[in-house]
Parts: structure tokens; sequence; C-alpha cells
């Protein structure tokens, strides 16, 4: 045997393959490169990059992380759920509105999941039993739970807010503001929340059902093709019904977090929460027609739109914040339909 025969095989690399696994990260990593250089209206040239500055904006995109986690789901199935912030709007007016009545945190927690999880459920009932097109079913639903969100803030106040009769709980903000530990303990974990904590649990959980469970199996199935799953044995129904109601759950999670960020009940608080979910999944390389996505990188992508809209704040004007973003949900579009059609091509 000659000797060049006992020399190992090297793999080639697919530097194509290596791009499509890797560039969400890239882009986050220029993204915090860029706003760490500009120099903003507020502060100095660096600042973003500080721990104290990304813990403070992590706590406040806890919910955006969060609904976007989950919403990877429902794109997975190869449906869509247009009302996940109207979800939040009315998980944060109800949670509200019970702390303010005297209902301690797990039962106030407790009650808005499971109003979450009755949201979630309509939402699979008009999808899957009434047979309702996703996008016009949840844009129903939008509407009305956005409805019922202002409906409960009583008439002549904004919002759900400590007042001379009632007041709001200290126990409410610090949940989601104050750190873990003392600052004498760490100064690193004193700027991370249990609001954080809930949200990294949520998301270790969402990433090994959709691993380690054969709901996770279900759902790309049934997104890959639903004829063939259904054939197969795969109830369908009950799949998407499912992970609608798993969405409604976590994404009233997300409107306690947020509630107990603000410390106020506002029911306009989830309005465009749904836009950002979609870029993050679309910027996270979540195949639109389903079959395909993955957890983790549609969290990458919540923070790297986190990061531009805080980040923007300091650079821009409000009024060209809204065109970034839209720049980028083009761009999202843009890549993920480039990565789907090659993803078919290789098949």
């Amino acid at each position: 045997m000659r000797n060049k025969d006992k020399l190992p095989r090297v793999r080639n690399i697919d530097a194509r393959k290596v791009v499509k696994e890797a560039y969400v990260y890239v882009i986050l990593i220029l993204v915090v490169v860029v706003l760490t250089l500009i120099k903003g209206e507020v502060g100095q040239r660096g600042n973003f990059l500080f721990w104290p500055n990304i813990a403070q904006i992590l706590r406040a995109s806890v919910p955006v992380i969060m609904v976007s986690a989950a919403f990877t789901f429902i794109f997975i199935t190869g449906n869509i759920d247009l009302s996940v912030g109207s979800t939040v709007s009315l998980s944060v007016v109800f949670y509200s509105i019970l702390v303010l009545n005297g209902f301690g945190f797990l039962p106030a927690l407790l009650l808005t999941m499971v109003l979450g999880a009755v949201l979630g459920g309509i939402n699979g009932l008009l999808v899957m039993q009434l047979r309702i097109t996703p996008v016009i079913a949840t844009l129903i639903t939008m509407s009305a739970y956005q409805g019922v969100a202002r409906y409960l803030v009583p008439k002549g106040i904004s919002a759900i807010k400590s007042g001379d009769v009632l007041k709001m709980p200290e126990w409410m903000s610090d949940f989601s503001r104050q750190g873990i530990v003392d600052a004498e303990v760490s100064k690193v974990f004193k700027e991370i929340s249990w609001a954080i904590i809930i949200a990294i649990i949520v998301i270790v959980i969402l990433v090994i059902v959709q691993k380690r469970t054969v709901l996770g199996k279900y759902m790309s199935a049934v997104g890959g093709n639903r004829t063939a799953a259904e054939l197969s044995g795969i109830n369908a129904k009950k799949v998407v019904w499912g992970v609608y109601i798993l969405i409604g759950v976590v994404t009233s999670l997300a409107g306690v977090i947020r509630s107990s960020n603000m410390s106020i009940g506002d029911p306009y608080t989830g309005i465009g929460l749904e836009t950002e979910a979609i870029i993050a999944c679309l910027l996270g390389g979540t195949v639109f027609t389903g079959g395909e996505g993955s957890v983790v990188k549609s969290v990458v992508g919540a923070i790297i739109i986190v990061f531009l809209t805080l980040g923007l704040k300091q650079i821009i004007d409000p009024y060209y914040q809204t065109l970034v973003k839209g720049i980028v949900l083009v761009l999202a579009v843009a890549l993920n339909h480039v990565l789907t059609r090659e993803r078919k091509m290789a098949q």
C-alpha cells in the first residue's frame, strides 16, 4: 500500500453552506461593531458595547425575543400569527388589572397564561377548524384582541397604572428590572433580572421541543408537506392547533414581563410586535413557506432588531428609524427567498 493511501482524507468545506449557517451571527457582530464605533447624540463612542448598556437593552427586549422564538414554530408549520402583538397588549392590560386589584404574582401570572392559551386556541380554531386562511384569521383576532385590551382600560385614562386609591406593588417592577443578586455579590449578575432568566428558560424549552420531541418533528413534517404528513398518520390539525396555543402561552408570558418592566398596563404596547417577530424569524433563516427554522437563529435575529431599534435612537431621527426597519424587512425577505430557492434546487 502506498503512503499516500494512508493519509487521512480531508473533507471539502462547502463555503456556501457555512455562509448559510453563520450569516445571522455575522450580521449581529457587524451591528454591534457599527453601533459601538458610531458616536450618537447621547453618550460617547463605544458606550454601546459596555455590559450594563447591553444588559439594559436585553431587559427591555425580552418580550420581543420570546415572541420571536415562539413565532418560529408557527412559521415552521407553514402558518402565521399576526395577533401576537395584540395578545401581548391584552395580556399586559389583564395582568395589570389583576395585580392592581390585589392578586399576587403567581396567581396573576397563571391566569394571564391561561388567557394566552385561550387566545391562541381561538386562532387555532379559526385556522384549523373553520379553515380560514391564517393571515385573514389572525388579522381578525389581531383587531379583536386589541379592541378588548382598549375596552378593559377605564374610560378617561390611557392605561392601567397606580393611582390615589390603588397602588402597583413594588415587586411588579422588581421582577423585570432588579438583578437576581446584589451588586456586592456580582457586578455582572446584578444586571440580570428574573425576567431574563425566565426568557432563557423558555428559549431552552422551545429548542428542546423543536429538536428532541415528537411535536418538533411533526411541525417540520406538516410545514414541509402537509398532505404527506397526514398520509403518514400525523394529525395536522392537532399539531397546528397545539402550536397556536403554545404561542399564546409564551406571548402572554412576554406580556407579563413587559407589564412588569413598565409597571403599567398600556393597551398599545404590543402594536408592531408581530412585524419585529416576522423580521427576526426571516433574518434567522426560517422558511416562510414552512418546514424549516431555528429557534436560536430567530432569537439572534430578534436581538439584531432590538439593537438596531434602540441603537438607532441615539443616531438618527425617529422618522428614519421606521424606514431603516422597512429596509431590513425587505433585505430579510430577499435573503430568505434566496436561501429557500437554493434549498429547493438542492433537493
